[in-house]
């Protein structure tokens, strides 16, 4: 019978009281964790130590973790859950903005935490939801095979959480596609009213499918309803 080895956990948190806690909380749920204090030290730690996810406060000594995100891509891959202090709804917006794929408000609740990241880790894992066909509309393509999109001659370079948007709201064009809807399929969550995840997702889709930002045609939003992919809106 095979084991699975623990999940890797690097941590980046200065507050020596709030860090021992959650090194204990995940040491204990089975989890392998490294701490790393400083926001200017981590990329040299991911040369030698290969997390499963990254847990990053905004606020550490050193780089804070919003200007980290941005250089993480060339030394990480995994995801990336961010911990924002209470009242800090900017940063978190901005935090996901940059690539960051989930966040908790501090203090943490260990529990939680724990559930964030085993289901981040297993959205990570899974294949995308999506059928074998590519997509077309207009000069817009879709490959689901290599995850390549491209409008009229250029290629657009997305994230795997965007990519799976994208697939979501084209494979029902036409369609209205609830909050609610969206996150059990994407996150597996309810949408509590609040959560800004996939708002954010959503905007960044539309500046890099050259949507309009003041008025989208491409991928609309219904307000009170949730968002539609437009399919008559790509051949310009």
């Amino acid at each position: 019978m095979t084991t699975q080895a623990p999940h890797r956990i690097l941590l980046v948190e200065d507050d020596v009281r709030l860090a021992n806690l959650i090194v204990d909380y995940l040491k204990a749920n089975g989890m392998h964790v490294e701490l790393e204090r400083r926001g200017d030290t981590v990329l040299t730690r991911l040369l030698n130590y290969k997390p499963d996810i990254i847990l990053l406060d905004i606020m550490l000594p050193g780089m804070d973790g919003l200007t980290l995100i941005e250089k993480l891509p060339d030394y990480f891959a995994g995801p990336i859950l961010l911990m924002s202090a209470l009242g800090s709804n900017e940063d978190q917006i901005k935090g996901l903005e940059l690539g960051a794929d989930d966040y908790v408000v501090k203090p943490v609740d260990p529990a939680l935490l724990v559930a964030r990241i085993n289901n981040l880790l297993r959205r990570h894992s899974e294949p995308p939801k999506q059928e074998s066909h590519c997509l077309t509309f207009g000069k817009l393509s879709i490959d689901p095979h290599t995850q390549t999109i491209r409008l009229g001659d250029k290629e657009v370079d997305l994230t795997s959480h965007e990519f799976e948007l994208l697939w979501l709201l084209a494979s029902q064009a036409g369609q209205v596609l609830s909050r609610q809807y969206i996150y059990h399929y994407l996150l597996n969550i309810d949408f509590d009213g609040k959560d800004r995840k996939i708002d954010v997702r959503i905007s960044r889709l539309r500046k890099k499918l050259d949507d309009n930002l003041e008025t989208p045609f491409r991928i609309k939003t219904v307000w009170g309803q949730g968002y539609l992919f437009a399919p008559e809106a790509w051949t310009n």
